[in-house]
Parts: structure tokens; C-alpha cells; sequence
């Protein structure tokens, strides 16, 4: 039954993939974004990393697609239309990187396997040593928050400079609305200044 979930949610990916791509309307690519998100975060329920899922809602879903829709403020609605040709070199390049890719994935251990190497060493060690180490009685928090710091630390940095990058945007697109109401305004290129 798991496996029946695990493939209807990837192809609802792929549906929704295609439609981000073929689509013309901004808006409309953002929303499918985020439906995406959802749907790998479904993914990950299902594979029982709940973690990985809540942090792929909150992020993926959620901030993202926020970001996103207040970038679409500073542009057009419509994607300009590209002249239409046949690419080729980049379906080439696409083909043989999946082919690799997939190559590379047949020696890996099945899902789940508890006789996968990390089930030999890295997990036993986590769940043995962790509450001395660090402290937390939640072996996730201990995870994410000792072992894998820096690696969390660089997903807020990234999360924080985005967000940092679309207030700087919004701020310019409000002082040139500003400047078009009130062409009198200090700094205008009138010279005038207010009292």
C-alpha cells in the first residue's frame, strides 16, 4: 500500500512539474511551486521523515512561495515569449546526467534496508551517544541541532538572505511609486526640495 501512495504522489509531481513548466502565467508557476512543496512534503510523511517534511512545508511551501509572490510584484505576470527552437544539446546533456544519475543509484541499499551501512555505524552511535553528548531527550533535535549545525545554520543563512533580497526589492518599488504620486518629493530629479 506504501509503495501505491509513494508512486500516485510522484506522479502528481511529474503532473505538476510539467504544468510549471509549460505555463505562462507567473502567478500561476508560483502556486504550482508550492503545491509541490506539499507534495514532497507528503512524500516525506510517508517515508516516515517527518522532520524532513515539516521543514520542507515551512520552507518549500510556506516562505518560498511568500518570497516568490512579492518578486512577482517587481515583474510581469506573463513570461516573455522566446522564439521557439529545438534544443538538442540540453536534452543530450539532461538525458546522459539522468541515465548517470539513476546508474549510480543501483548499488545503493533498499529503502529501509537495516542492513544498509548507515544502520552498521552512523545510526547506532547517534542513538546511543546523543543524549550524552548533547542532551536533548529528541534524537531529531539532537541531529539537527549538534550534528548537523553548521549544515542548519547554512539553510537559515540562505532562508534569511532571500528574505533580506525581496524586502530590499519591495523597498525600491515602493520609493519609485513614491517618486511617480509625488514628482516633488526630496531626491526627485526636479531639484525642488520640501520644506
Amino acid at each position: 500500500m506504501e509503495q501505491v501512495i509513494d508512486i500516485v504522489l510522484l506522479a502528481f509531481m511529474v503532473v505538476v512539474a510539467l504544468a510549471m513548466i509549460h505555463l505562462r502565467n507567473l502567478f500561476a508557476v508560483v502556486m504550482l511551486s508550492g503545491i509541490f512543496s506539499l507534495l514532497s512534503a507528503a512524500l516525506f510523511v510517508v517515508m516516515d521523515a517527518v522532520d524532513v517534511a515539516f521543514t520542507e512545508a515551512a520552507v518549500g511551501a510556506g516562505i518560498s512561495t511568500v518570497l516568490m509572490l512579492g518578486t512577482l510584484a517587481l515583474t510581469a505576470r506573463e513570461e516573455s515569449p522566446r522564439p521557439r527552437r529545438h534544443a538538442l544539446l540540453p536534452l543530450a546533456v539532461v538525458t546522459v546526467t539522468g541515465a548517470a544519475l539513476i546508474y549510480g543509484t543501483l548499488d545503493m541499499p533498499h529503502f529501509g534496508d537495516p542492513d544498509a551501512p548507515i544502520h552498521q555505524h552512523v545510526a547506532p552511535r547517534y542513538i546511543v551517544d546523543s543524549p550524552r553528548e548533547v542532551g536533548p531527550p529528541n534524537m531529531v533535535t539532537s541531529v539537527l541541532a549538534s550534528y548537523r549545525g553548521y549544515d542548519t545554520l547554512g539553510e537559515t543563512t540562505v532562508i534569511f538572505t532571500a528574505g533580506m533580497g525581496v524586502m530590499v526589492l519591495l523597498g525600491g518599488l515602493r520609493s519609485r511609486r513614491r517618486k511617480r504620486r509625488d514628482p516633488a518629493s526630496p531626491g526627485s530629479d526636479t531639484g525642488e526640495t520640501r520644506p
